[in-house]
């Protein structure tokens, strides 16, 4: 991991673990757990966080923060395992504000699915090509989100949790891919255009600081450049 010091609070961003994920279903609300690979990752993460909290002599937010969805809260239970060991105290705090973007009543459903109910409802038109990565794009079915109005949900919850923290204090949270970066392009860390060349690793820590003027760097850890032939849906 790397990373300079901080001048302000920072939230480490953790997406979730490789997890038992539907083929062609967006990941959004999928409610399976991690799998083996996923759960070494998640105490590899564990790992990783003590050693650089030691290194930089930081101090870590007792509250930790997981999205609702199993796969997040998994990897949030093992980090916190291995940093109780290395002496932390924590406690895991879940919010629907860390959920990745929703596709409403479409949940669980697979691409083909989702597009075959919209062509057969006399409501809505046909979705355009690639919805599924138009970050404007918010399926016209009750409880659905554009990948932007979940940047701006996760966005809130970062101000709202790690802006008040003082200087040097670390916040973690666990939550997923698409979400984290939309709101790293909302909070000024992202270009739009980097937002569809960026993934993020699974249960590896990315740092984001908040500067006293109110803006957010990224100073550490590493965003993952996306494959013209990734077909990753999370």
């Amino acid at each position: 991991m790397t990373g300079s010091a901080a001048t302000g609070p920072t939230a480490v961003l953790i997406r979730h673990g490789d997890y038992h994920q539907r083929k062609n279903v967006p990941s959004a609300l999928q409610p399976f757990p991690l799998t083996e690979n996923g759960k070494a990752q998640a105490n590899s993460c564990g790992e990783e966080l003590a050693k650089w909290l030691s290194d930089e002599h930081l101090s870590l937010n007792p509250i930790v923060y997981s999205s609702c969805q199993l796969r997040a809260w998994q990897t949030a239970q093992l980090a916190c395992d291995v940093l109780i060991k290395h002496g932390h105290s924590l406690t895991i705090e879940q919010t629907p504000s860390l959920a990745e973007r929703s596709v409403g009543s479409a949940a669980n459903l697979t691409l083909d699915e989702i597009e075959s109910v919209l062509i057969e409802d006399p409501r809505f038109d046909a979705p355009p090509v690639a919805w599924k990565s138009d970050s404007d794009y918010c399926l016209p079915l009750q409880g659905a989100e554009s990948l932007m109005m979940a940047g701006q949900r996760v966005a809130g919850h970062l101000t709202r949790t790690t802006a008040e923290q003082p200087a040097g204090t670390v916040t973690l949270h666990f939550g997923h891919g698409a979400s984290f970066r939309h709101a790293a392009h909302l909070l000024g860390v992202l270009s739009r255009d980097q937002i569809a060349q960026y993934s993020m690793h699974h249960a590896r820590p990315l740092h984001l600081c908040h500067i006293e003027n109110g803006t957010w760097a990224h100073i550490g850890g590493t965003w993952k450049i996306r494959q013209l032939t990734d077909k990753t849906l999370d």
